[in-house]
């Protein structure tokens, strides 16, 4: 598995940061574009296989097989970025600013957007055949999975609004774990393996991705779900992305750059 040592992942980490708030507008939006599609597709994999099997853990068992290929072709996620960019700026690298951080954020926000909803467009017009037939069961099944999750957490008021944040922050808590795994051995095996494990996780315990969000909310829209785009934007991809980042950060970013970078002085043994 040629596995790499928390001290050395974690220096991997922050130079990953730092290069993509260099990353220059094209690219970042092309590689950002490319993992949005890329987990709408397993997304709508992951249901399929759900719908069929009647099983939601062998959905969730093959969910990852996105996530893994994007990652290997050096894509990038709104989730992944929120935990690697910060610890730039921590880090104090030449040239990183907060503008620098929230440009990259903002730019991955808007690729992830338009490739899930280029695919949420794909997938509506294969489900309906072109849109002339009802979307049979899965496309049913995203429908109401829209519907569940932003007027089911609206009916509670603040309550809805704060579990879909905590289901957010344990979300990119999980996923942030699989950034990270991607670096943390140097064989593709071991990188598909350490990546697997916890997006499994995050996908079997319905916590909420702001990316696959991204893809089922417009694709339910498409498909006839009876909610609004500010039902959306409200009582669900608001709340998920502000928990992503803040789980992803405080869970996995912040602690491994504090106990592997910044490490505390050892302590003194009394002879």
């Amino acid at each position: 598995m040629s596995y790499i040592v928390p001290s050395e992942f974690v220096t991997k980490m922050v130079d990953a940061g730092e290069s993509k708030i260099f990353m220059s507008t094209r690219d970042t939006l092309i590689r950002a574009f490319m993992a949005g599609a890329i987990l709408a597709l397993a997304a709508v994999f992951a249901i399929t296989i759900t719908v069929q099997t009647g099983s939601p853990l062998v959905g969730a068992m093959l969910f990852p097989v996105g996530f893994v290929m994007l990652y290997l072709m050096g894509f990038d996620l709104l989730t992944g970025v929120f935990v690697l960019t910060p610890l730039a700026l921590l880090d104090k690298r030449p040239g990183v600013t907060v503008n620098g951080v929230l440009r990259n954020w903002g730019l991955v926000f808007l690729g992830n957007f338009g490739g899930a909803l280029t695919v949420a467009f794909m997938m509506a017009f294969v489900f309906t055949m072109g849109f002339s037939t009802d979307p049979g069961p899965v496309g049913e099944k995203i429908s109401h999975v829209g519907e569940a999750r932003t007027l089911g957490y609206a009916e509670f008021g603040a309550a809805g609004w704060f579990t879909i944040f905590l289901r957010g922050m344990l979300c990119n808590w999980m996923v942030s774990m699989g950034v990270v795994g991607a670096m943390i051995s140097t064989s593709v095996s071991g990188k598909v393996i350490a990546m697997w494990m916890p997006i499994m996780l995050f996908f079997f315990m319905g916590f909420e991705h702001s990316v696959v969000n991204m893809f089922l909310f417009p694709s339910a829209m498409i498909m006839g779900g009876n909610f609004s785009i500010m039902d959306y934007m409200v009582w669900n991809e608001i709340p998920t992305a502000l928990g992503n980042l803040v789980g992803g950060l405080a869970f996995t970013g912040l602690t491994l750059y504090t106990t592997h970078v910044r490490t505390a002085p050892k302590r003194a043994v009394a002879r």
